[in-house]
């Protein structure tokens, strides 16, 4: 659906040089600090910035040379873009009616209806969830094939961010072969989601696992300093220094059960690995 080959973009103090893929009928979630470079792969992708090199197909045809038809299939969610706070939902329909073909009024006014969006207030007095809610589902009424997420769920709460969810499901569940690329830095927010993930730390992918796959056999071991000195380090993908010894994260967490009952086994979250992956040091 989307792939993503050698992308490079340069700034002054960053560089920009990742591969990705999103796979059709597949949501794949990217991780990574603030800064890490997940809005600028999005911007790439849509054009918004000029890149520096590397490639970026879509639908299978190069993006660069995409055409209004080839727009309509892609809905977009972008942590700083939205609405004028001046427009109100009844507003937006002839504007969203006008510019996508395959606009679906219908389901926009149901899903309007069902996360209680009121159609005659102004967008600048909604609540920070009720705008995400709105960004989301306009993103997802023009019969898209591929969804492109930004930090859609930035400053929600738990409430506000399942229900965005929710509208991601359903999305998915009306034609098998759609896809989503979304970016959090609340990585636990993916967890649930996402069928593969990628994280990015300073421009660079250094990890992408099924979730299912990260969730099951990844692992942090929690060791004293003699403990550390003694294990097989075979299967140590990063350690940290900690006050009680090392934190040491692994992808064969199953080895290290049967091998060392004595050492302390944390089961492994996205939060946990992604923050050794990008603090922790290689064994």
């Amino acid at each position: 659906m989307l792939k993503i080959e050698n992308l490079r973009k340069r700034y002054t103090g960053f560089e920009l040089d990742c591969s990705l893929e999103v796979k059709s009928g597949c949501i794949t979630g990217l991780v990574g600090q603030n800064g890490a470079g997940k809005s600028t792969i999005f911007k790439s992708v849509l054009g918004l910035i000029s890149t520096d090199g590397g490639s970026i197909t879509l639908f299978g045809k190069d993006a660069a040379k995409f055409e209004t038809a080839d727009k309509e299939k892609t809905g977009v969610v972008l942590s700083d873009s939205g609405f004028s706070g001046y427009l109100r939902i009844k507003d937006i329909i002839p504007i969203m009616s006008a510019m996508y073909t395959g606009f679906e009024e219908k389901y926009f006014i149901d899903q309007i209806n069902r996360f209680g969006l009121p159609t005659d207030k102004k967008i600048k007095d909604f609540s920070t969830g009720m705008k995400a809610k709105l960004k989301v589902i306009a993103a997802a009424a023009h019969k898209a094939k591929i969804l492109l997420m930004d930090e859609p769920a930035a400053g929600l709460d738990v409430i506000a961010r399942n229900e965005l969810f929710d509208i991601l499901r359903d999305f998915m569940e009306e034609d098998p072969e759609r896809s989503i690329l979304i970016s959090s830095h609340i990585s636990g927010d993916l967890e649930a989601l996402c069928d593969d993930i990628y994280m990015i730390d300073n421009g660079r992918i250094v990890l992408h696992e099924d979730t299912d796959i990260l969730l099951s056999n990844y692992a942090v071991l929690k060791t004293d300093d003699s403990q550390y000195k003694t294990i097989d380090k075979s299967y140590i993908l990063r350690k940290k220094k900690e006050s009680y010894g090392y934190s040491c994260l692994t992808n064969e967490k199953q080895y290290y059960i049967e091998n060392y009952p004595q050492i302390a086994i944390e089961k492994g979250s996205i939060d946990n690995v992604i923050t050794l992956m990008v603090k922790g040091e290689k064994a």
